[in-house]
């Protein structure tokens, strides 16, 4: 178990899951979190990194940061995507084994998982056939990260551990037009058509692809609680166990934002992974289950959106 009084870092404490992981230690009651923004620290740059870690000497870390996007970003930007998560987490991993931290925590994306795994997917399916191309590049990156973590326990016994979790929705996302993933994006697209009184609004593929969705908080609540109830080599799953395609999803989030036009579908755009399901059989084992529902969840995010216009607008 962490201490209360551990000195625990952070590692991206303003996107959606690190601000959440914060928001969970505090309130349970950690008192020495350390943060660090872009401007201050640049994970890519390897000598300032270690400087960090030489500097602080973390005890615990939960290694949230990451280049993320949806379709559009992936497929466009593969190179990006795959050498800036690389280099931020090996330098991150590395400088925390390097110092002497006690326990490290990486969150991954259920993205790591071949395309067409078995579902709903187990731990072991990672690297049994070929990824989904729109975000292999992110993926791949992701695997390298969790196999660095096992790699370092199994050579010189560190307690680093991996967390896949499924698609994140909820306070302090990401909204922009082009690069915020399904959820956010539908969020915002409707709540645009509803102040302008667009007749209709149109969705990517055809609405069948299977999604699963958590809610943030419940993540940041399962990684604390990982931190402090497991160790081991294999990656945990997080999730619901629960799916809805994305038809359903546009539906829900209409109904949530008030939108009473009409949904059409271009499918001629693609539709990404036809099924997305995590076994989260190791989670209930250990004795976690997530709290918010779906539903709920949408309102709680629609009601953050409309209280950070600022957010909006990225």
């Amino acid at each position: 178990m962490m201490p209360l009084d551990a000195k625990i870092y952070v590692a991206g404490h303003r996107g959606m899951v690190g601000s959440a992981i914060v928001r969970e230690l505090q309130r349970q009651g950690y008192t020495n979190i350390i943060t660090r923004t872009h401007a201050e620290l640049d994970l890519c740059r390897q000598a300032d990194v270690e400087r960090f870690f030489a500097e602080e000497r973390p005890e615990y870390v939960f290694l949230a940061a990451a280049k993320v996007g949806g379709i559009i970003a992936n497929s466009n930007a593969l190179a990006d995507f795959m050498y800036e998560n690389m280099m931020l987490e090996m330098n991150v991993i590395h400088a925390a084994w390097r110092n002497g931290c006690r326990k490290l925590e990486f969150l991954g994306s259920s993205c790591i998982y071949p395309r067409m795994a078995p579902q709903p997917m187990k731990e072991d399916c990672l690297l049994t056939s070929a990824l989904e191309p729109t975000n292999e590049a992110y993926a791949l990156a992701k695997i390298s990260g969790l196999k660095y973590c096992e790699y370092l326990n199994r050579q010189y016994g560190t307690d680093y551990i991996s967390v896949m979790p499924t698609n994140l929705y909820g306070p302090n996302d990401n909204y922009h037009p082009e690069h915020s993933h399904v959820l956010p994006a539908l969020i915002r697209r409707f709540h645009e058509a509803k102040v302008s009184g667009a007749p209709s609004v149109t969705c990517w593929g055809d609405g069948s692809p299977l999604r699963e969705f958590l809610y943030v908080d419940d993540l940041a609540n399962l990684c604390v609680f990982l931190m402090n109830n497991y160790s081991g080599n294999e990656t945990v799953n997080a999730g619901t166990g629960k799916e809805v395609t994305i038809k359903q999803l546009t539906e829900m989030v209409a109904k949530v934002v008030g939108y009473e036009g009409e949904i059409l579908w271009d499918t001629t755009r693609p539709n990404g992974t036809p099924r997305k399901l995590l076994d989260v059989s190791k989670t209930r084992a250990l004795g976690w289950h997530y709290t918010v529902e779906l539903a709920d969840g949408i309102a709680l995010a629609y009601a953050d959106f409309l209280n950070n216009p600022i957010r909006a607008e990225r």
